[in-house]
Order: structure tokens, then C-alpha cells, then sequence
């Protein structure tokens, strides 16, 4: 248990100390006079009563079953009627039927309300105000899982499901947003970056679903009569023996140093790049440092395209075979490159089981066995040994596919393939450039 003491001579109880002087030093909030105030910072969603605006009250008092406006950022002034309340108490929730000044409260009955409108008592009310979220600027697409192995781990595969799940995704977070395309089985997801989107991949594989994602894109406007994309300002902290590293990797993303700071603990890079450039530095700043890079960043602005990035560099080692995986072939094909695949572990055709060190994909067959004849040859017998295969996590997977390739994501299996399995209908596509 800890302790805190106003002194080094203190009885190194408890922490009542600590309390005290928190007490003594920090200000109150402060409570501002007149009727009921309050800006929505957050939104929630309940099964029960729909959306839920979330944030601090910050004038007077509101009891369930009372009439307050809503007042839209757009200058729409809604009268809705407070259906239910909630409070928060750690992780818990707890219901209540009035709320003051002061109380983190969650209020529904809102057909509409989004982060940035206020909640008033008063139609007359001014808004408070408030700072614009930053736009999004990555899209995945999410898609049936159309593999062979399709709906062999996951309970949830039909677009009718996935759609469902995206939508009520942006009903909670409103800086996602869902597109559907002329596919009934593609949608496309806008959201403020790459982590963003992974982090919500993760939660409906955990909720039983398989999907198809795309690598990340970025969302590009026309400003000017010119074509612009959106950049980062970005802040790495590194031990001072990989700086070097850094500097070349964020070279090769045409970022731009403005900034470099030498401390105790290492340097602190600042620079600016593209998001497009950035998809997938966190990965390599983690191999890089041996996981010591840390890294953080915030939306900039919109500037001029800055021309092709090149971030992967080798081709990929494509299954043409549906079996399991067998130790004879992938010793045999561990000599062309790494594996991302292990014995035993089933593949199809299409799918991307290593990696070779050529810019060309190559054909390989995994599931290929040892022919048996009654002829023993001198070190037949002799045992496979076999390379640990690179498994990636699924953020490091969607960032390493190419435009053409996929991320098929179920409860139990993340694998890569390629968005069109038949190799020949492949060939056909890479002669029309498609």
C-alpha cells in the first residue's frame, strides 16, 4: 500500500496527506448561476431509450419528465423531453430522476443530439462553446467474408449484420461515419485515423463476426483546383542510438523535421507528414526501438498531394493450393522467403503465407506432401526444422496488405489474401491495370 506525508519525518501511513493538500490546493469547479445548462462532450447509446447525451452541468438543475431545447450547432432549437438519467460511479451507472449543478449525468430522449450541442431550460439560451472535433481522415472498406473458409469460426457473416454493427458503431462515436456502395456487400468507414477503425475490427471479432478490411486510405478534398490530402503533426521519443533509424524511415515517408530536442531520456523528434505516410510508422517505430519509440500525433491540416510513397518493398509468397499446411512444403518454401504461416494451419488459394525479398508476388503450394516410395535414401530420415513464422497483430496486418490484397478478420484467425484469389483472374487485372 502507498503512503504520502507532508514531510520526510511522516508516519508513512496512508495516503490521507495526499487528499488533504488536493483539497486545500485545487479549486473547486465552479458553478455558474442562472437555470439549466449543459454541453454535450460525449454520446452514449441505450437499447432501450436510443441516444444518450453525456456531460457535466454546468448551471442550475433538470428532473426527469421536464421539457429542455436542444440547441444545435446548426442554430436549430429542438424542445425534447428528458425520458431517463444516469450518472456514472466508476465503471457503473447509476439511474436517478433529478440532477445539479456539478453531476456528470447522462440524459435521454433526444430523436437527434450530437458532441457540441447544448442542453438548456431556457429556448433563448446562448450555446456554449465549443472546439470542433478534428475531421476524418482515413476510410476502410469492410466486406463479406467471401473466403473458402468463410463462416467456419464466426457467427455473425451476412452484410445485413455487418451493416447493423457499423451503423450503431456511429450512433455512440460520432466521429465514425458509414457509406454504402453500389456492392451490397462492401461498405466504406470513415473515421479520424487507422487505430481508429482497428479498434473497432477488434471488437466485432470479439463479438463473434468475420469480415473483410481493406488497407487504410486517406480521404483527399480539392482545395484550389488542387488535389490535397491531410497532414500530422507528429512527436516521436527515441533512444538516441535509433535516431538515425527514425530519421531515414520518416525520410523515406517525405516527412519534414521541424524540431529535434536531446534529453536524458533520448531525443524527441517533432515532424510533419502526411497521414497517408504515417499509416504504418508506429509498426516499424516499435521494430526499430525494440518497443522503447513511442510516439503521438494530431491532425494538422490539408496540404498539396506529396506524391508517391513507396512503404513495402517486397513481394508476398501466395498460396495456389486449399489444404493444410504441410512441414516438407513449407520447408521447401521457407528457403524463398519468411512464413507467416505455421504446419498444420489451414490455407486456400490466394492467400498470402509469407513474404520474399522480390517486388513480384510468387506462387507457392503449402499444402503440397511428401511423395512416399519404398526407396530409403541416406538422411531422408533427417528431422524439418522449421523458422517460428511472423504472426501480426491486426493493426500491423492492415497496415502491411497492399491496395490489392485483404485482411480477412474472424473471432479466432487473422489472415491476408489477396482481394481476387483466382490467379488468373489476377493477371488478367494487373494487365488492365485494374
Amino acid at each position: 500500500m502507498g503512503f504520502a506525508d507532508r514531510s520526510p519525518e511522516g508516519p508513512r501511513e496512508n495516503m490521507a496527506d495526499l487528499f488533504e493538500t488536493i483539497v486545500e490546493r485545487i479549486p473547486p469547479p465552479t458553478i455558474e448561476a442562472g437555470s439549466f445548462r449543459m454541453l454535450v462532450s460525449n454520446i452514449d447509446w441505450d437499447d432501450y431509450v436510443g441516444r444518450m447525451a453525456i456531460g457535466r452541468v454546468l448551471s442550475g438543475e433538470v428532473k426527469q419528465g421536464q421539457s429542455i431545447f436542444t440547441l444545435r450547432k446548426d442554430g436549430r432549437r429542438q424542445r425534447v423531453k428528458i425520458t431517463k438519467m444516469k450518472t456514472f460511479s466508476g465503471l457503473a451507472t447509476d439511474e436517478v430522476t433529478e440532477v445539479v449543478a456539478g453531476d456528470i449525468v447522462g440524459l435521454a430522449g433526444f430523436d437527434d443530439v450530437d458532441i457540441g450541442d447544448t442542453l438548456a431550460m431556457d429556448e433563448g439560451a446562448e450555446a456554449l462553446p465549443f472546439i470542433e472535433l478534428d475531421p476524418a481522415t482515413a476510410q476502410m472498406e469492410f466486406s463479406v467474408n467471401n473466403g473458402p473458409l468463410a463462416g467456419q469460426d464466426g457467427k455473425k457473416v451476412t452484410s445485413r449484420q455487418i451493416r447493423e454493427r457499423l451503423i450503431r458503431e456511429t450512433q455512440s462515436n460520432i466521429s465514425i461515419s458509414v457509406e454504402d456502395t453500389d456492392e451490397g456487400t462492401k461498405f466504406r468507414v470513415n473515421a479520424r485515423g487507422a487505430m481508429q477503425i482497428a479498434v473497432l475490427v477488434e471488437t466485432m471479432r470479439r463479438e463473434g463476426f468475420e469480415v473483410l478490411v481493406s488497407r487504410p486510405t486517406v480521404l483527399y478534398k480539392e482545395i484550389d483546383g488542387k488535389r490535397c490530402e491531410p497532414f500530422e503533426q507528429v512527436w516521436v521519443e527515441t533512444p538516441e542510438e535509433h535516431l538515425g533509424g527514425i530519421m531515414e524511415n520518416l525520410a523515406k515517408r517525405k516527412g519534414k523535421v521541424t524540431h529535434m530536442e536531446h534529453h536524458n531520456a533520448g531525443v524527441t523528434v517533432e515532424a510533419e507528414v502526411s497521414t497517408r505516410g504515417l499509416i504504418g510508422f508506429e509498426s516499424d517505430l516499435v521494430t526499430m526501438t525494440s518497443g522503447h519509440g513511442v510516439m503521438s500525433h494530431s491532425f494538422l491540416d490539408y496540404r498539396p498531394y506529396c506524391g508517391e510513397i513507396s512503404t513495402r518493398l517486397s513481394g508476398t509468397l501466395v498460396s495456389m493450393e486449399l489444404g493444410k499446411a504441410m512441414p516438407y512444403a513449407l520447408d521447401m518454401i521457407q528457403n524463398r522467403g519468411k512464413l507467416f504461416i505455421g504446419p498444420g494451419e489451414e490455407v486456400y488459394n490466394g492467400m498470402i503465407v509469407g513474404e520474399n525479398p522480390r517486388r513480384e508476388d510468387m506462387p507457392v503450394n503449402p499444402a503440397k506432401a511428401k511423395q512416399l516410395d519404398n526407396m530409403r535414401a541416406s538422411g531422408s530420415d533427417k528431422g524439418i526444422q522449421l523458422a517460428p513464422p511472423i504472426k501480426f497483430s491486426l493493426e500491423r496486418a492492415i497496415e502491411y496488405i497492399a491496395p490489392d490484397e485483404l485482411v480477412e478478420v474472424t473471432p479466432q484467425f487473422l489472415r491476408m489474401r489477396k482481394r481476387e484469389l483466382d490467379a488468373n483472374k489476377r493477371r488478367k487485372l494487373a494487365k488492365t491495370g485494374k
